[in-house]
């Protein structure tokens, strides 16, 4: 920054559009899901300057219609992992030396671009690889990265302008400088606001990147990349690799040059991903950076005090939408006796409500598919077993069906025991456990969601009476990252709630933050004295 202290644009939450019956954007979004679904991509390898096709593919198939192909992706060989290293190591010495005013032009451009042209591209995509409804593409795909964007380039500025105190004949100053190396973003299905933010994030701050997004969502991050390009993204500065997920990690992880990781995923795969970099640790030029959100078993805890209709919206909302393959999705929650029935009365109804589960195109589904065989085979697991077991019964929903696309229906299970397997374990689908507690035991079940489960993600406390409030908000200090008060656990907006949690849920390194973006960089605090001293002797020498 040679020639000015420059000022980005203030950033602002991009406005969630509607997508009424007759709206434009409705029209445009449903065209453009035509022309996806009824034709083929073929999705490369991007490696520096080269689109890489190996030959060695998979095909890509909506979950909510799994017979119906809509492209294939090629997937990489060892080889293909190394050169991807090779030139994001090559193009990092002109990516880190361009003025950041520059990289955030490229960032903001491809904002923009999301927000118009791309806008239905990025959210039909969505709607095809993820299965999401129309407002879950769009509250993600669009808003949530264009946010992202928006957000990370004004946080990256701030982040720059954060500078030392001098003294009298001294210049402090801190350049805020890329991690020494590359960086390796492993970024989940759900999400695709997630797959653009993690590579994104790291770049902004002058990294290069190694990017495996989930086989799952391939479709859709190849919108990613187009926008990238379009926005002049430097070639190498994003190496976009798929395939064998032990091959890739095990050969990025043992390059000296790896100086981060930013992953979204499951829990298990974070661990071990945390193993092999401490077994590799002395191979590296450098500590490298851990970032990582990983599972939750959110809770709603609701007061004798809440309003019955509330509960249950916030019930209905936070379980079921998008399947309930959100890793904020309410999954376990806890009613007071006295209000229980009448909560549960309006849940059933409102799944009464719902059409049977179907494709997103047709826009009266609020429940589509789940992401693919293997979720849906786990999830019909347990509903079978729940159907079994003494101590939980099946109030609401528990049929399933993958003869067309891998429909689950609404599930609500009702146990006695707070301990019970689905009270614990994360689903990942639209399966919420419910238990009722005495309402004179209120304290002691704030104790219990407490320690019920590993993860820390979010939670949600629902009630009238402050004094309640209260104690559930200090009671649950370490139970959630992102506690929510009278509201869903669900849908944290970028600039306004910083996501992230703790425990068993991740390092808490709140994506939609500057915190999360002063990971990606290594301060260097530089000393002028302006006056050099020419003798050794202090005055106390007399």
């Amino acid at each position: 920054m040679g020639k000015g202290f420059f000022q980005v644009p203030t950033a602002f939450n991009e406005p969630i559009k509607s997508y009424a019956p007759g709206t434009s954007e409705r029209e445009d979004v449903l065209e453009q899901y035509k022309t996806y679904f009824n034709g083929t991509v073929d999705v490369p390898l991007y490696i520096g300057n080269e689109e890489i096709r190996t030959g060695n593919t998979r095909s890509m198939s909506p979950p909510h219609d799994h017979k119906h192909i809509v492209g294939k992706y090629h997937l990489a060989e060892k080889k293909h992992v190394s050169m991807a290293i090779a030139n994001a190591l090559e193009a990092r010495e002109n990516w880190a030396n361009l003025t950041w005013e520059q990289r955030a032009a490229i960032f903001m451009k491809a904002a923009e671009l999301l927000a118009g042209p791309y806008r239905a591209k990025i959210n039909a995509a969505t709607m095809i690889a993820q299965s999401k409804t129309i407002h879950q593409a769009e509250i993600d795909a669009a808003c949530e990265f264009i946010d992202f964007l928006r957000f990370n380039v004004e946080f990256m500025s701030q982040i720059y302008e954060e500078q030392p105190d001098s003294a009298e004949g001294i210049w402090n100053r801190v350049e805020y400088r890329p991690l020494e190396g590359f960086v390796y973003a492993i970024t989940p299905f759900n999400f695709t606001a997630i797959a653009g933010n993690l590579p994104a994030s790291a770049a902004m701050m002058g990294n290069v990147v190694i990017w495996k997004p989930s086989d799952h969502q391939v479709f859709s991050a190849k919108v990613i990349v187009d926008v990238f390009k379009e926005a002049g993204l430097p070639d190498g500065v994003i190496n976009v690799i798929y395939g064998d997920p032990i091959m890739i990690t095990e050969t990025v992880l043992a390059s000296p040059d790896f100086a981060g990781i930013h992953f979204t995923g499951s829990t298990h795969v974070f661990k071990d991903l945390w193993k092999q970099i401490g077994t590799n640790i002395h191979t590296y030029k450098t500590y490298p950076r851990i970032v990582g959100e990983t599972g939750g078993k959110d809770f709603i805890v609701a007061h004798a005090s809440a309003k019955p209709k509330q509960v249950a919206t916030a019930i209905i909302r936070g379980a079921f939408e998008f399947q309930g393959q959100k890793c904020s999705a309410a999954s376990r929650v806890y009613l007071p006796k006295s209000t229980a029935k009448e909560i549960l009365d309006f849940v059933k109804i409102d799944i009464k409500s719902f059409n049977k589960p179907g494709s997103p195109e047709n826009m009266s589904n609020f429940i589509t598919a789940v992401i693919h065989e293997g979720s849906f085979d786990k999830l019909a697991k347990y509903i079978d077993q729940a159907k079994k077991d003494k101590n939980v019964e099946v109030i609401a929903g528990g049929e399933y069906d993958k003869s067309e696309g891998y429909f689950i229906e609404p599930t609500v299970l009702l146990t006695t025991d707070p301990k019970y397997t689905t009270m614990e374990t994360e689903l990942f689908g639209p399966v919420v456990t419910i238990y009722i507690y005495e309402d004179k035991d209120w304290s002691s079940t704030l104790k219990l969601v407490d320690s019920t489960s590993e993860y820390a993600l979010t939670g949600a406390v629902i009630s009238t009476d402050r004094y309640a409030i209260d104690e559930a908000t200090k009671a649950l200090q370490n139970s959630a990252g992102n506690f929510y008060i009278n509201d869903k656990p669900t849908g944290a907006v970028v600039g306004q709630q910083p996501f992230g949690g703790a425990r068993a849920s991740g390092t808490n390194d709140k994506a939609g933050s500057a915190q999360n973006l002063l990971r990606w960089v290594s301060p260097r605090l530089i000393k002028e004295t302006l006056v050099t001293p020419e003798d050794y002797r202090y005055p106390f020498l007399g």
